[in-house]
Formats: structure tokens, sequence, C-alpha cells
């Protein structure tokens, strides 16, 4: 019954992505009920991926640009976790401050998020993904074979899974860099 409910809801196509191969139904965590209100229509390649099966893939995402203006609360809250997810990704951040969820939406979207450290730099402040930092130290780039020099400016930086460390850019690559070695600028 929940099965049959949640697919002709979804017209037999991905909620999220609107593939229509490998359907199956993804019961939101931290739903309120097991109804099929709280449950999802999801390909192989999403289901995958919100379970922790496989790794994000950030451009497959860009989908929710379409499934966060859902009518379906469910996807809205599947939706809004995984842009927080991937908040890294400069699109996906202007996504979730585009979002709109009702109210009872919203708590049971942040019910599912999983708090996570906050990044500092060395004077303790938090990093976002976007600001500015710039380095407190030389830092020799390992496969890059140059130093980056302390106050090299690291523009738009984005976080990632470990509150640690960071991502910027420095003289044109892409380089992992231990938060505590910058200063938010």
């Amino acid at each position: 019954m929940l099965q049959e409910a949640v697919f002709n809801r979804a017209d037999n196509a991905c909620e999220l992505c609107k593939n229509t191969e490998n359907l199956d139904v993804y019961m939101v965590p931290e739903s309120p009920d097991e109804t099929a209100g709280c449950a999802v229509l999801t390909c192989q390649t999403c289901r995958m991926q919100l379970n922790s099966e496989a790794d994000i893939d950030t451009n497959h995402w860009r989908c929710l640009n379409d499934a966060m203006w859902s009518p379906t609360p469910a996807v809205q809250v599947v939706a809004y976790r995984m842009l927080n997810k991937i908040s890294g990704e400069s699109w996906a951040q202007d996504l979730l401050d585009m979002a709109y969820l009702e109210d009872d939406v919203k708590q049971w979207a942040e019910a599912g998020l999983i708090e996570q450290e906050a990044t500092l730099d060395c004077n303790g402040t938090a990093l976002q993904a976007g600001d500015n930092v710039h380095l407190v130290k030389d830092l020799t780039v390992k496969g890059a074979n140059f130093t980056a020099k302390r106050g090299t400016p690291v523009r738009g930086i984005s976080l990632s899974d470990n509150p640690l460390h960071i991502e910027g850019k420095v003289n044109g690559t892409r380089i992992v860099i231990i938060a505590a070695y910058t200063k938010k600028s």
C-alpha cells in the first residue's frame, strides 16, 4: 500500500532527479511516522548516496534545483538535507539561501541534520563556505612542488567533512589546508 501510494504520487520517476530506472521507496530518517507522506521515490543513484553507500557526486545533486520546490514535504526535507551536506559548493549554498520550508517541515528537515563541529581558524573564528582567509605560515604543497607563502590569500574556501580542514585554490591549484594555519580575512 505504502509503495503503491508513493509510486503513484511520483508518477513512476525519482522524485529527486526524475530518473525512471531502479526505483524504490526511501523512508526519510527522523520522520514523524511511517506513512507515504514520509517517503520519497528514489532511483538507485540517489538512494545509494543518501544511504552513504556511494560517494556523493555533487554534480548529480544539481537536480535539487527543481526538487526543492516539490509540493511534497518529504521531498523538500531530503533536498534540504542534501543541500546542507554539500553546502561547500557555491551553487548548493545559493539554493539553500533560496529554499523556503514551512516551520514544521523545516523542523523535520533539521532533525535529521548531523551537527558538525565548527571549522575554526587560528584565532578560533568559525569559518563558513565561501569565506576568504589568508595563510599564517608557509605551507609546502606536496605533489604540486611549490610553497604557499605566509600571507597568501585563499578566496571562497570550501569546508570538508573533517572540521580541521578547508579547501581552496592557491596558485591555481586546489589544495586541502589545515584550518588552524589560516586567518579569516
